[in-house]
């Protein structure tokens, strides 16, 4: 039996759900197909189970800094792991819960569970059920990369989704890879009790940020223990008495770490493989990504990809604004495109990056004339106050237009005060129109006027 509908969506993430409340809102008969779990990875393995762990080890950490702030504490600070994992876990739940709620009470909406296959462009079948529409939009995430490095095999390792199932604090961590995630895990884990070593085979972290940026975040790393190894170049894995034994042949230090446990934080790969895409004649990329044009529409039409799966983005809001577009340009008669998107993102370490736009070096590369400002942390009032100075803030405009083309703040509340900066990029105004806002005091935004004064050509 075959099932007609106006849209098929699979994949209940962070676009899926809004983009069928859309469409059913507008009069169409909508079928929403999920295989597992409501919510998407940011729901269930990402945002939110991640920072509210993030949040109790800024907990802790606090408390053992109690005496800097005059506060005494009566006992020494010890971790409840088991508690931690749970409220993590609810946070979840709850989310979770009230998306497949809300789903399942939407008129207009059939939501199907089981795994979702084309049989051809505009056919589904999930189970024994065949599903047809002239548009299908796929919303199926990513998962955890697991490179064919030596030994990984032959080794019981985490990934980003089974350490949130960690009740335990890890005797030894051993994180694979520098970058967002795998430093988010690192300094947590740190921050929880136990031993951590960053392995990263490049000769920095997080080596899409500039090296200021990067060598900063290394340094508030370092500064809570954290060892941190690079130039990482042959990678393996071997089981050991204690654990896992890490390979990192490096110039300098031990050849080997040896930790209880070991988190591969190397990447991410799209949920595309079981779709059926080649039935569909849906185009993917080398590593499987849907190729998609500017407003999300892939190689046959009617069949469009949105969030992480077609590498456009990976991020939960970027994932939303993939439904904004689509959503638009098919009911509100709008054209609009990924392109116009300026890319913003955080890294939720403490304290945290955010990041809008380019960075000093795809700046530099781009030919143009270049004004750039800087100010460390320690000259912000805001966080002298709180006692967390550490990082700084960096601002690039181009010289002729004077507009901003980017900004890195690495410092207390840097994720939030970078809204500031995206809300002036995406008015598309000249730099001066913020140099001349009164913002609040104290903040840490109210910084930004005043390195936008002092900005300087880039010799």
């Amino acid at each position: 039996m075959t099932q007609n509908f106006d849209a098929i969506i699979i994949g209940a993430g962070q676009a899926g759900p809004f983009l069928a409340a859309r469409l059913a809102q507008a009069g169409k008969k909508v079928a929403i197909v999920e295989r597992k779990l409501f919510g998407g990875t940011c729901v269930n393995t990402g945002c939110m189970p991640t920072k509210t762990m993030v949040a109790s080890a800024y907990a802790a950490h606090i408390a053992r800094r109690a005496a800097d702030y005059g506060v005494e504490t009566s006992a020494s600070v010890s971790v409840d792991m088991k508690r931690v994992q749970a409220r993590a876990a609810k946070v979840t739940l709850d989310a979770r819960s009230g998306l497949e709620s809300w789903l399942k009470s939407m008129p207009g909406c059939t939501v199907i569970e089981g795994q979702a296959r084309f049989e051809a462009a505009n056919t589904v079948r999930v189970g024994e059920q065949a599903l047809t529409a002239p548009n299908v939009f796929i919303n199926v995430g990513g998962r955890a990369n697991v490179p064919d490095m030596p030994g990984v095999n032959t080794v019981a390792f985490l990934t980003n989704t089974t350490m949130l199932q960690v009740d335990f604090v890890p005797r030894h961590l051993v994180v694979v890879g520098g970058s967002y995630i795998g430093l988010e895990f690192a300094q947590m884990f740190r921050r929880f009790g136990s031993k951590v070593t960053v392995v990263e085979q490049s000769g920095r972290l997080i080596g899409r940020e500039d090296e200021d940026v990067s060598l900063a975040i290394a340094e508030i790393l370092k500064n809570e223990d954290i060892a941190i190894r690079t130039h990482a170049e042959c990678i393996s894995l071997a089981p050991h008495a204690e654990g896992v034994a890490v390979h990192v042949s490096c110039t300098q230090g031990a050849p080997t770490v040896v930790g209880s446990h070991v988190l591969l934080a190397v990447g991410r790969l799209p949920n595309t493989h079981d779709l059926g895409l080649d039935r569909a004649g849906v185009a993917v990329d080398a590593r499987g990504y849907i190729k998609v044009d500017d407003r999300l529409q892939t190689n046959v039409p009617g069949v469009f990809a949105l969030g992480d799966c077609n590498g456009r983005g990976a991020f939960t809001h970027t994932s939303y604004n993939d439904f904004e577009i689509v959503a638009a340009n098919l009911l509100d008669g709008a054209d609009r495109r990924v392109s116009q998107r300026i890319p913003a993102y955080a890294l939720y370490i403490d304290p945290p990056l955010g990041r809008v736009g380019m960075t000093e070096t795809q700046a530099r590369a781009s030919g143009k004339k270049l004004l750039i400002g800087t100010r460390p942390m320690s000259k912000v009032g805001r966080a002298v106050e709180k006692g967390e100075t550490q990082g700084f803030m960096k601002l690039i405009a181009d010289a002729d237009s004077k507009r901003i083309l980017g900004a890195s703040i690495l410092g207390v509340g840097g994720d939030e005060a970078i809204h500031g900066i995206i809300d002036v990029m995406n008015a598309d105004v000249p730099y001066t129109k913020q140099q001349w806002a009164v913002p609040i005091h104290p903040t840490v935004s109210e910084l930004i006027p005043t390195v936008l004064g002092d900005m300087q050509p880039v010799r």
